[in-house]
């Protein structure tokens, strides 16, 4: 029997819908979402700029990007994303937020990630899947390094914040990894 590719034990994946675009906005109110899951200046957004970037991110060739639910409940916590696959190279990029503050720290990105990557390995049969993450950003690191990624790399001063600038780190996970893990 298959497995259901896009539920959890707790989360859900689910198509991005235009109604979610005022909460992903509400989001951008808290510069701390803003500055974890974007390198550009934190800034808050409209409904409309995410009207926008929900239509690109499902028109978009090659990247596929999901809204992240809990399975009682419709509330979007979250977005997840893969984006940047080159089928030819068997290559994807991820990205992750974590839309309020009390949904972080419980796990559900944990089972998104995981739940994106079976995504990527089994039904798009990449061979590989890489992220950046901002050297500041140690609960995401934790999360990275817990799921197999391997860091390959940093881009050294990258990002500024509050006056001070920090790395970006780049992370790295094969399909025979995952698999011996998994």
């Amino acid at each position: 029997m298959i497995s259901n590719l896009f539920y959890g034990e707790r989360v859900r994946l689910t198509a991005l819908r235009h109604d979610d675009a005022h909460t992903f906005a509400d989001w951008y109110e808290d510069g701390t979402f803003s500055r974890l899951f974007d390198g550009a200046p934190a800034l808050p957004k409209s409904d409309r700029d995410m009207e926008k970037w929900i239509e690109d991110a499902t028109r978009e060739r090659g990247r596929y990007a999901f809204a992240l639910r809990l399975h009682y409940s419709d509330e979007l916590i979250g977005v997840i994303e893969l984006d940047n696959v080159y089928f030819a190279n068997g290559t994807g990029s991820i990205a992750i937020g974590i839309g309020d503050a009390s949904h972080r720290g419980k796990g559900y990105g944990a089972e998104a990630v995981a739940l994106l990557l079976k995504f990527a390995f089994w039904e798009l049969n990449l061979h590989r899947v890489g992220l950046t993450v901002f050297s500041y950003n140690d609960p995401a690191i934790a999360l990275y390094e817990k799921l197999g990624f391997k860091r390959e790399g940093v881009m050294r001063e990258m990002i500024q914040r509050d006056g001070q600038h920090y790395d970006m780190l780049l992370y790295g996970l094969l399909k025979s990894e995952w698999q011996s893990g998994t």
